[in-house]
């Protein structure tokens, strides 16, 4: 596809042909403020924060393989709390910096500002936060260790919270290069109480794999490796792609059906910009779009993204409107007709990116706009013209798309909730709650009439509002937006809240603050539940993000003995009461197969009053994993669903799908 120079100046071996020594390395301001404010610099002090700092030192490996100068990052989670990042590049530059006469390495680990990446030419692109990774990684942490193998030598030096500990000195021979970081976090603790980080904040295993992953599809040719030392057996697993994005878009697509073989791919270099794409549909009808600059995700995408889905809206119409496929009565195809199911990962290099926000959330190039609109419009123009049949087949979805689209527009009208006080727009089976403040309100959805009986009568009306909803809703997994639209119990729920759905979508309208799935204990209450939850993750994302949807924990027991009345919540915890309270005289085990079963009392005291209930707030903790899990859990791919199942039994043991 592309030329083949293009893919020369993309390849991973393109050496920056100027010296990285301690020249390189200037100075901005001291670091006193990182430990007094952490959340500016890492986000926040939780695992998030935590996982951050990986990142940072991880980008520090990154950049010197797209220096062409590494290929191998090793990564080890050690059971004292430590994680340690090891690289094969050139090592971190050990020569005393010409300003503070201290060695650069040094220079790099403890001034805030201080890298190669502001104005020297060591990098040409580089990942790493705002130039702050490395030092506020070690401001951050109760103490750090750094090693670099350098010219036969290993020089050593140690920090403690971002202070020197002793002189950087030789430690023994080497026959490599590269630098080896390890830090301990500052965790507060009974003997720490000066300490950063939550009492509970712990490397996550899972997380950090993800995205050691996804470094390594974005950086073809490299390896990288994440040992987990903690665990029993030790967990190793280790991601080298010599595709690239191709695989990764593959890789979002492993639960889906492909509508052709080979992802498209697209890449060039202009204006010192390095654009990588990659693109493929499936028979989804979701779209899922990635968006990074130089390695950094960037969720509220930017000048990339939009540059991308001009090119393709562009594209798939001119292509359209050549060979007839759009008639001259059509209008054209809106960019949401184009991206319904596709899957695409959109990749810039850059030498100097501004990201909006200091969570790097947006890139706000406005240069990076052109460059990735013209490399993608050419290429992808060539390609379409190159391959009909597939052109014909991304042509014939988009139009379908179209088609929904105003179905579903005309689909929407009949949901809309004028305003909280027009009771006439409200589904019939609603019982509101006389609360206006949406931040004090809830709404139960709860499984079934005869339930919903029991609800509406032992709530609290004032705050708490009841949506019963019959039998199984539809699976949203298989469906376009025009069929959900129609089905009854859905209708029900977007009206309910009040919020639209679609481009209609407004959070602020939304009625209640807390949205509570409230199902049986059993099969088809885990079945409904899990058909609720695919339903708010494609359709109304932002209620998972912001904290509002939550799951009800009904008991599945009743232990009665003498005058004594427990819940209990599942059979582990069943053991455990009996042991307690002891077997004999046998105590009257009552098993709740449904809501139905409990009087509206019961259901209030184990269910539905704040002061005793159980409740499960549902998160969006990654956004590809949760893709991933629904598509396995909902889709039509049987061979997936079942190993997931099998690995995952304890999880989705009452899952019948």
């Amino acid at each position: 596809m592309a030329n083949e120079h293009q893919h020369d100046h993309l390849s991973m071996a393109t050496h920056v042909d100027k010296a990285y020594d301690e020249k390189q390395i200037q100075v901005l301001e001291g670091l006193e403020a990182v430990r007094k404010r952490p959340g500016m610099y890492i986000g926040s002090t939780d695992h998030n924060g935590l996982h951050h700092m990986v990142y940072e030192i991880v980008d520090n490996s990154i950049d010197e393989a797209l220096a062409g100068y590494c290929d191998h990052i090793q990564v080890r989670l050690h059971s004292d709390g430590s994680i340690s990042v090891n690289d094969n590049g050139r090592g971190f530059p050990i020569g005393l910096h010409p300003k503070l006469k201290r060695p650069a390495v040094e220079v790099c680990l403890t001034v805030l500002h201080a890298g190669g990446k502001f104005g020297g030419d060591g990098y040409k692109v580089s990942g790493g936060l705002h130039g702050v990774g490395a030092s506020v990684v070690n401001a951050l942490s109760s103490g750090m260790e750094v090693q670099v193998r350098q010219g036969g030598k290993v020089y050593q030096q140690e920090y403690k919270r971002g202070k020197v500990a002793y002189d950087l000195r030789v430690i023994g021979t080497a026959e490599d290069t590269g630098t080896l970081v390890r830090f301990w976090p500052d965790i507060k603790g009974e003997h720490n109480p000066d300490g950063i980080f939550d009492v509970d904040a712990e490397f996550r295993f899972d997380t950090l794999q993800g995205r050691m992953r996804e470094m390594a599809f974005l950086n073809k040719g490299i390896r990288i490796d994440i040992t987990d030392e903690r665990a029993e057996p030790v967990e190793e697993r280790s991601y080298h792609y010599e595709g690239g994005i191709v695989e990764f878009v593959k890789y979002i697509n492993k639960n889906r059906s492909p509508l052709f073989p080979e992802p498209i791919y697209i890449e060039g270099l202009k204006n010192d910009i390095m654009v990588e794409a990659a693109l493929q549909y499936n028979d989804s009808y979701q779209e899922n779009t990635y968006a990074f600059a130089n390695n950094v995700r960037t969720p509220e995408g930017g000048t990339h993204l939009i540059g991308f889905y001009a090119a393709l809206t562009r594209a798939i119409n001119d292509y359209g409107r050549r060979y007839k496929i759009l008639k001259e009565a059509d209008s054209n195809l809106k960019g949401e007709d184009v991206r319904e199911s596709l899957a695409a990962v959109i990749s810039v290099k850059l030498k100097e990116p501004q990201f909006e926000g200091q969570t790097k959330s947006k890139l706000g190039n406005s240069e990076v706009r052109g460059v990735v609109d013209s490399l993608v419009s050419e290429q992808l123009g060539a390609y379409l013209e190159e391959n009909p049949n597939i052109a014909r087949t991304i042509l014939e979805r988009s139009l379908g798309a179209a088609r929904a689209r105003e179905a579903a527009r005309k689909a929407r009208e009949l949901t809309r909730r004028k305003s909280v006080l027009e009771s006439a727009s409200l589904p019939g089976k609603l019982a509101d709650c006389t609360e206006q403040d949406p931040a004090k309100s809830e709404i139960f959805l709860v499984e079934g009439n005869s339930a919903g009986g029991s609800a509406k009568s032992g709530r609290d009306r004032h705050y708490q509002a009841i949506l019963p909803l019959r039998g199984k809703i539809l699976n949203v997994e298989k469906t376009r937006l025009d069929r959900v639209l129609m089905n009854e119990e859905i209708k029900n729920m977007i009206t309910a809240f009040g919020c639209g759905i679609g481009d209609d979508f407004d959070l602020s309208k939304l009625r209640y603050h807390r949205i509570v799935c409230m199902t049986d204990a059993d099969v088809d209450g885990a079945h409904i539940r899990v058909l609720m939850l695919t339903f708010f993750y494609r359709y109304m994302r932002p209620l998972i993000e912001k904290g509002y949807v939550y799951i009800a924990m009904p008991p599945l027991y009743k232990v009665t003995k003498g005058k004594t009345e427990r819940y209990v919540y599942n059979d582990e915890a069943l053991e455990e009461l009996l042991n307690e309270i002891g077997r004999e005289p046998k105590p009257e085990i009552q098993r709740y197969k449904g809501l139905g079963e409990m009087s509206s009392e019961q259901l209030w005291t184990t269910t539905m009053n704040p002061e005793t209930r159980t409740m499960m707030q549902v998160t969006v903790a990654d956004a590809i994993t949760a893709d991933e899990t629904f598509t396995l859990l909902m889709g039509d791919q049987v061979e997936p669903r079942r190993e997931f199942i099998e690995q995952n039994y304890d999880l989705v043991a009452d899952l019948d799908i």
